[in-house]
């Protein structure tokens, strides 16, 4: 009985977040949240993540000479193929034309680190930061994938969004 009282409580508490959460209806359940009276703005997003490694694993990467190809370029083609369908990794995302989808890929010497930046860029009815995200994302474990046989020990890390513009909520930049 004491499990029952429990469930019951935790589901009502879920009834009452749903209410909050844009993604999820009256009872809890997924949403596609409806932006189609929403204005159609620019909106920018930019997020950045980082890869860290050893040294010899660092030496391949901005060395080249890596059998699998170019560490940089195709951990950037990489990241734009996989910003690009972000609709069809995050179930709840709307799909959106993307108007630019620019992946920087630049070294940190001191961490043996290549930090990725992404800036995804769109006309529309919802924001672009899942695309960034998801194109800094792929671009690391396209990293990691590329330089595994050197080092199984390297470390994506900070994938974060760090500013974004546009829609009704307007500015953000991470502090």
């Amino acid at each position: 009985m004491q499990h029952g009282r429990t469930y019951a409580a935790i589901a009502g508490a879920l009834k009452i977040l749903a209410r909050k959460l844009t993604h999820m209806d009256n009872d809890g359940r997924p949403l596609m949240v409806d932006v189609s009276d929403k204005p159609v703005t620019a909106r920018v997003a930019i997020a950045q993540g980082k890869v860290r490694m050893s040294v010899a694993a660092f030496e391949l990467a901005i060395g080249g000479g890596n059998h699998k190809g170019d560490v940089r370029t195709v951990a950037q083609l990489a990241g734009i193929m996989g910003g690009k369908k972000t609709a069809d990794l995050i179930p709840l995302c709307h799909p959106l034309p993307l108007t630019s989808l620019n992946i920087v890929i630049e070294l940190d010497v001191h961490q043996c680190a290549l930090v990725v930046t992404a800036t995804a860029k769109t006309n529309g009815q919802t924001g672009v930061e899942m695309e960034a995200l998801t194109a800094v994302s792929v671009a690391c474990l396209t990293i990691y994938d590329m330089l595994k046989a050197v080092d199984k020990g390297l470390i994506i890390e900070m994938i974060s969004l760090l500013e974004k513009s546009g829609g009704k909520s307007g500015e953000y930049k991470s502090a």
